[in-house]
């Protein structure tokens, strides 16, 4: 008996007029759907009268579960996964299925779709040429050194930061964001995309903060914040070496093993002078 194969379906994240023909025929095809809220996906295929059996697949049972899955595929059975809103595997439990699935040899086929920050991106007005995607920060009560941890590295990060947010973690997170950037900078926030009260906000995160002060979020966020710029990191780079002199700025490159020559080339550069007035310096003290 041939093995069978996974589908990862896309499905709307508000619209349903967004969901492909291609996930539709998949989701009637497929002999079970892994849903992971089974009473918020039997929405979604009533509506598409759509009578495949579904099981829950979910964060808290995506180990154990998926090998009964995988024991299925390997019956012959096509499986198909669905979130509750979006790409599987993106912020979500599929990938332990994914892993699973790809260290037993079976097929996995992705169908596209939307993914919400995707959608952000594309909208935020600020560069999409490079970008992170960070999903969930750990809540402080959960795991309050990782976020401080990921918070530090998202501080010199240079390229448009995308993260996810519920709303009653929305006011710490942005007040955090601030705290952990040490400066003001854009931010576009999104909610509702694709449905009817879809709403974007082009704030900087001062305006973000004190606007969610006095307004209750509701729903939730996706967030896309301006990286860090590269004239910003050169400022921060040259004030950092301004605190040393020229001697101890010369040293700490000969310490990484730099010739006496390529230190001076370091130096010069960091200080954004000439080489010839390091050397210059560096005589007269002598």
């Amino acid at each position: 008996m041939p093995i069978g194969k996974i589908s990862l379906c896309a499905t709307p994240i508000g619209n349903l007029e967004d969901i492909s023909f291609r996930v539709l025929r998949t989701l009637k095809e497929a002999d079970l759907i892994a849903a992971e809220d089974t009473r918020n996906s039997i929405k979604l295929l009533n509506h598409f009268e759509i009578k495949t059996p579904m099981t829950a697949y979910h964060e808290f049972n995506k180990v154990e579960k998926a090998r009964e899955l995988i024991a299925q595929c390997l019956e012959g059975k096509h499986i198909a996964l669905i979130t509750d809103a979006g790409t599987p595997c993106i912020s979500d439990p599929g990938e332990e299925l994914v892993k699973q699935a790809v260290e037993q040899g079976i097929p996995v086929e992705s169908l596209p779709g939307a993914a919400a920050f995707v959608l952000t991106l594309s909208l935020s007005a600020l560069s999409t040429r490079r970008f992170c995607f960070e999903a969930f920060l750990p809540t402080e009560k959960a795991n309050k050194k990782e976020r401080q941890r990921l918070l530090s590295q998202l501080k010199d990060e240079e390229r448009t930061i995308l993260l996810y947010e519920a709303p009653h973690h929305l006011r710490k997170t942005l007040e955090d964001l601030r705290e952990a950037f040490g400066e003001n900078r854009k931010i576009t926030l999104a909610r509702e995309l694709t449905k009817k009260y879809e709403e974007l906000l082009y704030l900087d995160l001062d305006r973000a903060i004190e606007r969610y002060q006095e307004e209750e979020p509701r729903g939730e966020f996706a967030l896309a914040i301006e990286g860090k710029s590269l004239e910003k990191k050169k400022e921060e780079a040259k004030a950092q070496w301004e605190e040393l002199s020229i001697e101890e700025h010369l040293q700490e490159y000969l310490d990484k093993g730099l010739s006496e020559k390529e230190a001076m080339k370091m130096v010069a550069k960091d200080r954004g002078i000439g080489k010839r007035e390091v050397y210059q310096y560096l005589k007269a003290g002598d």
